[in-house]
């Protein structure tokens, strides 16, 4: 696991600067602290920072082949990188080194581009070939690892992560793009290819680019489908799935380095210490994190975790966030260089923190929800078929005002605002339903949100696309199939792999969810979606083959349908601090948002009138984005 960065003069002529890649590597440190290496030849120059986890003696990056024609800079592990070495030395290929980077670079030796179809893995790659002047780029099908980039007149830039790239910003245009910044308030993270500079893009998952002749070409190299339905049994799929994903796991635990878990007490992550426990010669490190102060239990899952630590014999350690929750934004829109909202980074944070203090790698339940439609929204758009069945009079004229008219519930329980918000979606068309799901605010009370001078700016019809755009494109006539397939294309790559990456990078931590194994993912697209969500169950494949090695409580008890604390923070903990960064007198100065719009919203939070934490959150965030980055 690693950082990588790299720059390509389109004039061949112009050597590029070694300076200049070492300062894109010095800003991703964090994400390798254990070693460096910087290559330069001719036009090109790429660097990598290396966490050390596999081969760690002799995995130095940048690698070259044998008559130093082709070279490598690599993020990732490649699980399957053993048996593809054994064909590498059947093939005739030398190896210097243990590495499953080295295993990458004499692959695109053998197969070119499509070297990237062999691998199972989790891996962003840049490879300069000499002989062809060709610069090839490549992210995993998933989006596990990132990959961004910039392009020029002068040069084309890559790197982990955006900061590497802005170590070069007086050659690249960093002005805001206001579409993209609408898109974050839409979805609480802006979803690739944009990021919220208009001169830096993100690579797709499954995408990969060649850089050559002055051209550049992207393609995709692979793409899930929902077509191919199985016809065997429950209790086939059921053991199918348990056979598969016992090999995943275990693929996942490849690592010279100390390997964890993170518990929560859910099906997801107590399956995959179930698994893990089964061929771990020690105990294995479990980790865990509750809420403390005023919130006292609130979401808190720990006894669930606590009860799987005890039946497996774990290793387990539990940290407890207290009220002062808010002191480490600034350090968070660090860690991710344009805005984000999902509230789960302020957990994740001190739980990644606690584990980095144990173990270099852990695994995470991370892709079950959208391999087996576990989200609350999953079994409430296929409850809105039924709901579309009510005569639009009643819905519109009874139904409609007295949810609407609901006051938020003390605790900040989500339920009433997800009732307000499935009656607000009836009479929308399948894709359009979906996506007011996904999105805290539709576009007509986003446009409220700026002046006029920046809303004009907006392509607010572009951003609604966005949670569109994978659901109307699905192989599958499916709606349920459709959205998860939205989920696993823009979602779950663009919000929860990101938030994983950076967290965990940030604290020197490689998070690995073996769910996201790609044969994993295919095979879950081939189960039918009535055996995912059956009736009210969620999930309900998954139970099944689960039962036979986790404790039924587990399997049986429902998901908490709570919203994060984030809710009851805004109301108290963090009170001071939303309210100072929405200072009316400092919006109006900024000449961005509209501040009496701001202030009615959080006005209606505090007095329960409606639920605007995620909102609210967004703004907070935005607000230290444009203090850090503007």
């Amino acid at each position: 696991m690693c950082g990588i960065a790299g720059i390509l003069n389109r004039d061949r002529s112009a050597p590029a600067r070694t300076s200049d890649v070492q300062a894109m590597c010095d800003v991703l440190q964090h994400r390798g602290p254990n070693d460096s290496g910087v290559y330069t030849g001719g036009p090109v120059a790429m660097g990598s920072r290396r966490l050390s986890i596999i081969d760690i003696a002799d995995g130095h990056q940048p690698i070259s082949n044998s008559d130093d024609t082709i070279w490598i800079v690599f993020n990732g592990e490649i699980y399957n990188h053993r048996e593809l070495r054994a064909e590498m030395e059947r093939l005739g290929y030398q190896y210097k080194t243990n590495s499953d980077t080295e295993t990458v670079l004499h692959l695109y030796e053998a197969y070119g581009p499509q070297c990237v179809t062999h691998l199972r893995g989790m891996f962003a790659i840049a490879i300069w070939d000499e002989r062809l002047q060709r610069m090839f780029i490549a992210r995993d099908r998933l989006g596990i690892k990132p990959l961004y980039y910039a392009e020029t007149n002068g040069h084309f830039v890559f790197a982990s992560e955006v900061k590497s790239i802005l170590a070069l910003e007086d050659t690249i245009d960093t002005a805001v793009d206001w579409t993209a910044m609408d898109s974050f308030f839409a979805y609480s993270y802006v979803p690739a290819p944009h990021t919220i500079f208009k001169g830096i893009r993100k690579l797709l998952p499954g995408h990969r680019m060649l850089i050559q002749n002055g051209q550049t070409s992207i393609e995709q190299y692979w793409d899930l489908s929902f077509s191919d339905q199985s016809v065997a049994s429950e209790e086939q799929l059921a053991d199918e799935f348990l056979s598969l994903f016992d090999d995943a796991v275990d693929m996942h635990l490849l690592s010279e380095a100390p390997v964890g878990a993170f518990l929560s007490g859910g099906m997801d992550s107590s399956l995959i210490v179930a698994l893990m426990s089964q061929s771990a010669m020690d105990p294995v490190k479990t980790f865990s994190i509750g809420f403390g102060g005023e919130l006292g239990n609130f979401t808190d899952e720990r006894p669930f975790a606590r009860e799987v630590s005890r039946r497996f014999g774990t290793e387990h350690t539990e940290f407890e966030l207290q009220s002062d929750v808010g002191k480490i934004v600034p350090q968070i829109v660090r860690a991710f260089d344009e805005p984000f909202a999902d509230d789960s980074v302020l957990p994740t944070w001190h739980l990644c923190e606690s584990a980095s203090k144990s173990v270099t790698v852990a695994l995470t339940g991370l892709g079950g929800d959208e391999n087996f439609a576990g989200y609350e929204r999953h079994l409430g758009f296929r409850l809105s078929n039924s709901y579309e069945r009510v005569p639009a009079f009643l819905r519109n004229n009874f139904i409609h005002p007295l949810v609407n008219n609901l006051k938020e519930n003390k605790g900040g329980h989500i339920g009433i605002n997800h009732l307000k918000r499935f009656v607000q979606a009836a009479g929308l068309g399948a894709a359009e339903r979906y996506q007011s799901y996904i999105s805290p605010s539709g576009s007509a009370e986003r446009r409220q949100l700026y002046v006029p001078d920046i809303a004009k700016q907006i392509d607010f019809d572009a951003v609604t696309a966005l949670g569109t755009r994978y659901y109307n494109a699905c192989d599958s006539a499916d709606p349920l199939d459709r959205a998860l397939y939205q989920d696993i294309r823009m979602y779950l790559p663009d919000d929860l792999l990101t938030l994983n990456d950076r967290i965990g990078m940030a604290h020197s931590l490689e998070l690995r969810p073996p769910f996201l194994d790609h044969k994993i993912v295919e095979f879950c697209a081939s189960i039918p979606s009535r055996l995912k969500l059956r009736r009210f169950e969620k999930k309900y494949l998954l139970g099944q083959a689960a039962r036979s090695l986790i404790p039924d409580s587990i399997v049986k008890r429902r998901k908490q349908g709570f919203a994060s604390p984030m809710a009851i923070w805004l109301r108290h903990d963090m009170k001071g601090l939303v309210e100072s960064a929405l200072n009316p007198d400092h919006v109006r100065g900024q000449g961005i948002f509209d501040a009496n719009h701001i202030a009615d919203m959080l006005s209606a939070h505090q007095n329960r009138e409606a639920l605007h934490d995620k909102k609210l959150f967004a703004l907070l965030m935005s607000q230290e984005w444009l203090k850090q980055y503007t």
